[in-house]
């Protein structure tokens, strides 16, 4: 791989990530910030949230659970997000508890690991962060659209990430074979992410289902995440992230806001950062390569198309 292949994505992800800490700092020194929503009880209610055990994840459930939800965290029902097979057990396990599933939320992922693949031999920021969680939200949709109701959708909540923006999607090489760069894996995964839950929609729409997709940007967050960032990086976030990072609790909000929300009931399709509707990447509204990724991600996780797994 030449330098100039690795330098790109490195540059573009970079550039991304402080135009977003600055986005983030001027909004912390507003003068007035808008209190937090209050949010309606959620008493009855089922959620799965992938990634539950620590950083956003942790924060979200804290926060379902506060307002009643019966939160699984997959991490304790276990299920290995890299592991095809894994996650066809995990399903099986929880479709045996004969519960409904109202709350999916797909928030689990790493960043910026060394090449490396997953046991069925995936890119792992592509096998893990989206086809991972590809073939969840398909193995659970009959659940999630059984659940569902007219006044009551059930929701599918993806966490992606503003590298989106910056992120190019190979169809002829999403493993990322012929020239390795984490950050360029990463930015692929999480525009992948975001194609994904638009093709989604799309489908759900077209089925008169119950049940909305939405993809969320946290922001920059203080997490565990940076561990493969270079050692410079590591050292400026140590000092300056108390100013310049959200906390956890803040980067979970707007996953919160579209689990739980009034306002976005009914509304799929939307990319929420800092609980509004946003606007993706152009290249997320191409409506071929969503079709092109959804067929091919299905032939990777082994099932059928959407004409008898969605539709």
């Amino acid at each position: 791989m030449s330098l100039l292949s690795a330098l790109v994505p490195l540059l573009r992800v970079y550039r991304i990530g402080l135009l977003v800490i600055l986005h983030q700092l001027r909004r912390r020194l507003r003068p007035r910030c808008p209190p937090a929503p209050v949010f309606p009880t959620q008493n009855g209610k089922v959620a799965i949230v992938t990634g539950g055990a620590r950083g956003i994840g942790y924060q979200t459930v804290k926060h379902l659970a506060r307002l009643g939800m019966h939160v699984i965290i997959v991490e304790f029902l276990y299920c290995d997000l890299a592991s095809m097979k894994s996650i066809r057990q995990f399903v099986q396990r929880f479709r045996a508890k004969d519960c409904p599933l109202h709350v999916l939320v797909n928030n689990a992922g790493v960043m910026l690991v060394p090449e490396r693949k997953t046991e069925d031999g995936f890119e792992e920021h592509f096998g893990l962060n989206y086809l991972g969680h590809f073939l969840l939200t398909n193995l659970l949709l009959d659940m999630l659209k059984q659940s569902g109701t007219h006044s009551h959708n059930a929701r599918i909540i993806t966490v992606s990430s503003a590298t989106h923006y910056v992120g190019k999607l190979h169809l002829n090489d999403l493993q990322s074979r012929c020239s390795y760069s984490p950050h360029g894996a990463y930015a692929q995964s999480k525009l992948a992410l975001v194609l994904f839950t638009y093709r989604l929609q799309h489908l759900l729409t077209a089925n008169g289902s119950h049940v909305t997709a939405n993809v969320v940007d946290p922001g920059v967050v203080n997490t565990e995440l940076y561990k493969h960032v270079f050692w410079v990086v590591k050292v400026a976030k140590w000092m300056t992230a108390w100013l310049f990072f959200k906390t956890p609790e803040e980067g979970a909000s707007t996953t919160i806001y579209a689990a739980v929300s009034p306002e976005m009931e009914g509304a799929g399709g939307c990319y929420l950062y800092n609980e509004e509707r946003t606007k993706s990447a152009d290249v997320a509204y191409d409506e071929e390569l969503q079709r092109r990724l959804w067929t091919e991600s299905c032939k990777m996780v082994g099932i059928s198309d959407e004409s008898s797994r969605v539709l």
